[in-house]
């Protein structure tokens, strides 16, 4: 994610902080020194919120692990002032594998609630208590606390928490995946609704306004995503890519792809070296290179190579994931190890745009 910084690298996946957790943790720390100016009081109110974001890392490591088990890869984690994001290369089409998959964020929560617990027992001698003051008591007690109460509110059911891919994985088996995810993004809808009004009318409390339109929000996009893919279904990336395009010697210079970009629509071009792709030169890296090195600079150095590459026979929802996930706007399409065209978001788009009218004209019309 842009504007993070890599904390390091665990179980083959890159964690991120973005930026502004930075300004979460000062909030924190001028909170903590009051009006004493306590120093070691605001310190361990800081220490307290990395041990819960640490949590939150171990929760995301919990889907990402479960995830692998069925041959999904993980992109990275990235820590926000709102929690943490695993960024998936998708989630399971089978019901009980997403199902797993949901579970297994909570799930890593309530483990470590019972590690704290088990660990203040030994020490006590005599059970703990939840501690319902989380700005008082005990470290280990409080986030204990912390804990349960992350597993319980991510097993809401409502997009984006994993209460709502649960309760999706558990009509899915009954009526299919789609109109599971209708009925599980409507009750989150509803759910954020709810939360929004009290959050105005009873408690005046912005911060769970805020949480309703992320609920809200995160609902509306789950069921939109699922509508896309199942206008893909039964398609292959070869149905949307695009077969007239033109190619770019990567030891060329980049007046050579000024003149192919204003000659005609193509805005994304291959970069090839012999009969070898090696990259994919974006408009935006075109004109960012033209301002650095004017146009006797060199296409090698101005392309991307981190864009993947899908081949002809590629499902086309798999394809997409992998596209709007890499961040790049096309990528190159390959067919018995050769170049045989590009995959762009726009002929994504313009396909669905095809296939959807055909859908309303009715079997006659197509």
């Amino acid at each position: 994610m842009k504007w993070s910084l890599k904390l390091g690298r665990f179980a083959g996946i890159d964690v991120f902080v973005h930026w502004t957790f930075a300004i979460l943790l000062g909030w924190i720390f001028f909170t903590g020194l009051g009006a004493d100016g306590n120093v070691d009081a605001a310190l361990r109110s800081v220490a307290f919120i990395l041990a819960i974001f640490g949590c939150v890392v171990l929760h995301e490591f919990g889907h990402a692990l479960a995830a692998r088990r069925y041959g999904i890869g993980t992109r990275d984690i990235t820590l926000l002032p709102i929690g943490g994001v695993a960024r998936l290369q998708g989630m399971p089409e089978n019901p009980r594998h997403e199902l797993v998959v949901a579970l297994a964020g909570p799930a890593v929560n309530l483990v470590i609630a019972a590690v704290i617990y088990a660990g203040l027992l030994a020490v006590r001698g005599a059970p703990v208590a939840l501690e319902t003051e989380l700005l008082q008591g005990g470290f280990w007690a409080r986030l204990m606390t912390v804990n349960v109460f992350l597993a319980a509110f991510n097993m809401l059911p409502a997009f984006p928490m994993d209460g709502g891919r649960v309760l999706r994985a558990l009509l899915a088996g009954a009526m299919g995946r789609r109109r599971a995810t209708q009925i599980a993004a409507n009750i989150g809808q509803a759910m954020a609704i709810g939360l929004g009004a009290a959050g105005f009318f009873l408690t005046r409390n912005p911060f769970l306004i805020f949480i309703a339109v992320f609920v809200y929000l995160g609902a509306q996009a789950e069921a939109q995503m699922v509508e896309l893919t199942s206008v893909f279904r039964g398609l292959t990336v070869r149905d949307a890519m695009q077969t007239r395009f033109r190619t770019l010697a990567a030891d060329g210079p980049l007046s050579a792809a000024v003149d192919e970009l204003l000659a005609g629509a193509q805005h994304d071009f291959p970069v090839v070296e012999g009969r070898a792709v090696v990259g994919i030169l974006r408009r935006q890296d075109l004109v960012k290179a033209l301002a650095d090195h004017g146009k006797h600079g060199a296409i090698a150095e101005a392309m991307t190579r981190d864009c993947p590459t899908v081949d002809a026979e590629d499902r086309l929802d798999r394809a997409f994931e992998r596209l709007q996930g890499s961040g790049c706007t096309a990528v190159p399409v390959m067919e018995r190890g050769q170049l045989a065209g590009v995959l762009t978001m726009e002929n994504i788009s313009e396909l669905v745009m095809v296939n959807t009218a055909l859908e309303k004209s009715g079997p006659a019309a197509r």
